[in-house]
């Protein structure tokens, strides 16, 4: 049996690991840019000594373990499947891929998931200079792990410091790895797009909590915290960005030709930015296209006369390199998944700078006119998210590895039926994590933060009269 319900092996691999990996990272930025606010709030509660400061530190520090120890549980799956459904991928990377994965778990996982053992469990039996420290060690491993499984994906989309052997990728330069430039602009956009994550989740939670007047003072440092990093990661996603998208002209033409839905090379000096298209792979044209002039050129080399190879162009340079085939990914989700990432993450600058500026007015207590908005905006980041993973990793079919392995030569021989079926069960096991997730997250950030215990005086006991004794 080849397929099931019009599906190939191939198909329901590719969603069962797209699904996955997104219910996945919903819990993965999450925990580097929430680590990162609360090892700031702890600093503060450190320096102040303010007994509200190390309450609200634990209060978000509860939220945090809850999100970590649910997105242990997603992750899981993940390790398991390149060896299941991708069998072709692990025998040509493994030399490869396997290393950043491995120094992921001995250098970051075991690392925060000790220290966040020691930060909370161990409140009331270390110094505070050694809780403060622990939780730091926290922050400083999420950051790690993240930066080694970009590495492994980055290597995916612009392999370095290999050769070829026997069929096989095998590393010749390990430090070509580590510091490819992909890897590295790509790490810089995913650490900027964990902290709005994690600020807006803060933002929304500390504005309910004003709004309601409960724990002003408290409320008030989180809600700058999260503002100052809102600013920084909304900011550095938008920067990051930009230089993504022109490495992207270098390295993977193909990829960057689908973001703009560029089907033929330009013809002139400049190249326009589509606004709004609607793209057909089938007649190889968008059916409805409103552009800007010379706006492309810009984004893509920072000048107004260069201009990038269209579609059509390169499906023919692709064949007459790697052979007869479909080199042209799907481009309409590609299209418009990157712009739904760009929009929302002008969105996010833009709230920013509306509560900065209400901070310089001094109206930070009364989230204003825009609350409703503030807290359905830690949604905003995490589709922001999604549709960029879409973008990208569409965008490079059908390439696996760019330029070495294709898509279809990477799956596992499996039955579609087993795919079908363990797809199902991924689901429901992940729907339900992520149910539960935001029900505990929900539930706990509403309820608040606990007054800190304040110790009253005893007051003694009146001396023992005997019955008899008494008139």
């Amino acid at each position: 049996m080849n397929e099931i319900l019009g599906f190939s092996t191939l198909d329901l691999s590719r969603f069962q690991f797209a699904t996955t990996s997104i219910f996945h990272y919903f819990f993965v930025p999450f925990t580097v840019g929430f680590a990162l606010i609360i090892a700031v709030l702890q600093t503060l509660a450190y320096r102040s000594g303010d007994p509200k400061l190390e309450n609200l530190t634990r209060f978000f520090g509860h939220l945090f373990f809850i999100n970590f120890a649910v997105g242990v549980v997603t992750g899981i799956v993940q390790e398991f499947q390149f060896g299941m459904n991708w069998q072709g991928f692990s025998n040509f990377v493994g030399n490869i891929f396997g290393i950043p994965l491995a120094l992921e778990v001995l250098m970051a996982f075991f690392l925060e998931s000790t220290f966040l053992g020691l930060w909370w469990f161990g409140k009331d039996r270390l110094p505070a200079w050694a809780s403060l420290a622990s939780i730091w060690i926290v922050a400083a491993g999420t950051t790690i792990s993240a930066f080694w499984i970009i590495i492994a994906n980055a290597w995916m989309q612009h392999p370095v410091g290999f050769e070829i052997k026997n069929g096989r990728a095998v590393m010749t330069d390990a430090w070509a790895i580590v510091t490819n430039p992909k890897g590295l602009e790509w790490f810089a956009h995913i650490w900027a797009g964990s902290l709005t994550v994690a600020a807006f989740f803060v933002l929304a939670v500390s504005a309910y909590h004003l709004r309601r007047r409960a724990n002003v003072e408290a409320f008030r440092v989180s809600f700058r915290v999260a503002l100052i990093t809102a600013l920084i990661g909304s900011g550095g996603v938008i920067l990051a960005g930009h230089e993504q998208g022109q490495s992207a002209v270098r390295d993977q033409p193909m990829k960057y030709a689908a973001f703009s839905a560029l089907w033929d090379t330009p013809e002139g000096t400049q190249m326009p930015e589509s606004l709004i298209a609607l793209p057909s792979n089938a007649a190889r044209e968008n059916r409805f296209e409103l552009s800007v002039p010379y706006v492309g050129s810009f984004l893509a080399f920072n000048n107004f006369t260069e201009k990038a190879k269209g579609i059509n162009d390169l499906q023919k340079e692709y064949e007459a390199k790697y052979g007869p085939g479909n080199y042209t990914p799907w481009v309409w989700p590609v299209y418009w998944s990157f712009r739904v990432m760009v929009g929302l993450g002008f969105l996010m600058l833009l709230v920013t700078l509306v509560y900065v500026w209400r901070w310089r007015q001094g109206k930070l207590d009364d989230p204003g006119r825009l609350y409703p908005l503030l807290l359905a905006m830690p949604l905003a980041p995490h589709l922001a998210n999604f549709s960029g993973w879409i973008a990208t990793e569409m965008g490079r079919q059908p390439w696996i590895v760019q330029g070495l392995l294709r898509t279809g030569d990477a799956v596992s021989q499996l039955n579609p039926m087993w795919v079908l079926l363990s797809l199902a069960a991924f689901w429901v096991v992940y729907l339900t994590l992520i149910g539960l997730d935001v029900f505990l997250l929900t539930r706990t950030a509403r309820a608040g933060m606990h007054e800190p215990d304040v110790e009253t005086p005893s007051v003694p006991a009146p001396d023992y009269v005997p019955e008899g004794a008494r008139a």
